[in-house]
């Protein structure tokens, strides 16, 4: 969330910049800063009561030391009033700071002065492209007729065990998943970033720390009798490792990557964009965080990028990266870039990675600072990326490296799947 008091300082700046986001921030800015005063006002009057309390505390033991017992009760009557309205006052501050949180949680994070204007994804800034699109048969399949034609994937006994979202991988569809799993966590841990395997599910805590509660809740799986919630993608659990903790520069940058599968029960929908591995409610990915100094954090999302373009080549995917619009831009989000994967055939382009900057919008929720070279507490930016999706990267390997015998295996995975096509 926002720093109060940068919005303090900056209000007519803020509004100006969240309008990328197609926003009228203004109500709910002036909301936070009315209750900011308020609260102020409670503390600076609980403040005063206290001290008073206080100093009257104080005499009364000065009197009952000199003998004048009966001035010292005539104060204690005072100092019980004092006690019971600082009692009211602590609890009108708690509802106040309460009520502040609660509002600053609806603000979204400014947008990067790069970010484009714009309304929906239609308006998404291209920033490049790369790779031959190969020319197919004209025979040429979807992926999910493909899965159901080498039986790789079966979705109707998903759907059958769970429901539409949750597919079943099976055989050379199983290994060739694995085998992206793996591929994709070496060429990670190959520049730089430290494996971890976090868990699956997080409390309320850490759904807020990373800015998913409560602006997606309805997104989330929830287990309720033990009021936890499924993950919908490793950054999450992966950034709260962090929650709570008082950095050294010396610390930085701090990378790390992790697979996990993912969660996430987006509305249904139909149509040949959401069929097959287009649209899931449980997908595996893997997920590359960073923790940084504010000045290298760009930096560091730039590297990200390149990162992620090295692994696309080595795949041999033809892509295209975005820089989000304002419109289409996640709520947390500063600065995001899409990658896309060009699919033949489906003749459309598919996401496959967002890499994004939250500045401090999550640290400032996290609470997770450091200390610089002037021993000042800062907050840290957070930076995460998909490296990659799989879904998605797995239906354009089916579809792109479709023959009339067969699905050719890229070179790059050969040696984590074991076998050169899919027959």
């Amino acid at each position: 969330m926002l720093q109060l008091q940068i919005i303090r300082e900056n209000k007519d700046s803020i509004l100006k910049a969240l309008k990328k986001r197609n926003i009228d921030a203004e109500p709910v800015v002036n909301a936070v800063l009315d209750l900011d005063e308020k609260r102020r006002s409670i503390q600076a009057k609980l403040d005063a009561t206290l001290a008073e309390s206080n100093k009257l505390s104080k005499e009364i033991g000065s009197l009952f030391k000199s003998g004048k017992a009966e001035e010292a009760n005539a104060l204690k009557s005072k100092t019980a009033d004092l006690k019971e309205a600082s009692k009211q006052m602590g609890e009108d501050l708690n509802l106040a700071i309460e009520a502040l949180q609660n509002q600053l949680y609806q603000i979204p994070n400014i947008p990067h002065e790069s970010v484009p204007s714009g309304n929906t994804d239609e308006d998404n800034e291209e920033v490049s492209r790369e790779g031959d699109v190969p020319v197919l048969d004209d025979k040429a399949l979807p992926h999910w007729e493909l899965a159901k034609k080498y039986d790789i994937i079966d979705f109707e006994l998903g759907a059958k065990i769970t429901g539409a979202g949750f597919p079943v991988y099976k055989g050379k569809g199983a290994k060739l998943q694995r085998a992206l799993i793996s591929y994709f966590l070496d060429k990670n841990t190959e520049a730089g970033y430290a494996e971890v395997q976090p868990p699956l599910m997080i409390n309320e805590a850490s759904g807020y720390g990373t800015g998913q509660l409560p602006d997606k809740e309805g997104q989330m799986y929830h287990v309720q009798a033990d009021d936890l919630y499924l993950i919908p993608t490793a950054e999450v659990p992966i950034t709260n490792l962090h929650r709570g903790d008082l950095l050294s520069m010396k610390d930085f940058p701090i990378t790390y990557t992790g697979y996990t599968p993912c969660f996430r029960r987006e509305a249904g929908s139909y149509g040949a964009h959401v069929r097959g591995l287009n649209r899931l409610h449980q997908f595996d990915k893997v997920e590359i965080v960073r923790i940084e100094h504010p000045n290298n954090s760009y930096q560091a999302l730039d590297d990200m990028v390149e990162h992620v373009k090295t692994i696309l080549r080595e795949l041999k995917l033809p892509y295209r990266i975005l820089r989000l619009c304002g419109g289409d831009l996640g709520f947390t989000s500063a600065l995001t870039y899409d990658f896309e994967v060009f699919s033949t055939a489906q003749d459309r382009w598919l996401e496959i990675s967002s890499v994004s900057n939250f500045e401090t919008y999550q640290a400032n929720r996290l609470k997770l600072r450091f200390k610089d070279e002037n021993g000042k507490s800062q907050l840290a930016h957070t930076l995460n990326g998909s490296s990659l999706a799989l879904p998605r990267v797995l239906a354009g390997i089916l579809e792109n490296y479709q023959t009339p015998d067969g699905i050719k295996i890229p070179e790059v995975l050969v040696p984590y799947c074991g076998f050169e096509e899919i027959n």
